[in-house]
């Protein structure tokens, strides 16, 4: 028995194999979060600021001079990419210093060669 995709598929004429596999439901959702993290314009600066860093690493009193908001609102954000596995710290006497988790990037960059995606920026 044909699935309903395919018995679709085969009503309108209209066939192509797969060619690689598609996500399953937990990459789509472990990759939507690393998404939702990255969404903010705030953030995404932050991540390109540490990673410029010498090292791939930045104290926290190297970032919010980049920034025209509160240094809790950057923290608020720097939170928020940790817990999504986008940077790690390390607290080193009273300054945290942020790492960019370059596995995580990896596995994400990847995820966008296999399916295929355009940078952003790039134009066709």
């Amino acid at each position: 028995m044909a699935s309903r995709r395919g018995r679709a598929l085969e009503l309108i004429g209209c066939e192509s194999p797969l060619v690689r596999d598609p996500l399953s439901p937990e990459q789509a959702g472990s990759a939507a979060a690393l998404f939702k993290a990255l969404s903010d314009p705030v953030r995404l600066r932050l991540l390109s600021l540490i990673a410029s860093h010498q090292g791939g690493e930045a104290c926290v009193c190297e970032l919010t001079g980049f920034f025209d908001v509160t240094e809790p609102t950057i923290s608020h954000h720097l939170r928020a990419l940790r817990e999504a596995g986008l940077v790690t710290s390390q607290r080193r006497a009273s300054w945290v210093y942020y790492r960019v988790a370059a596995d995580r990037l990896a596995g994400l960059s990847a995820l966008l060669d296999a399916t295929g995606a355009t940078p952003v920026g790039a134009r066709s």
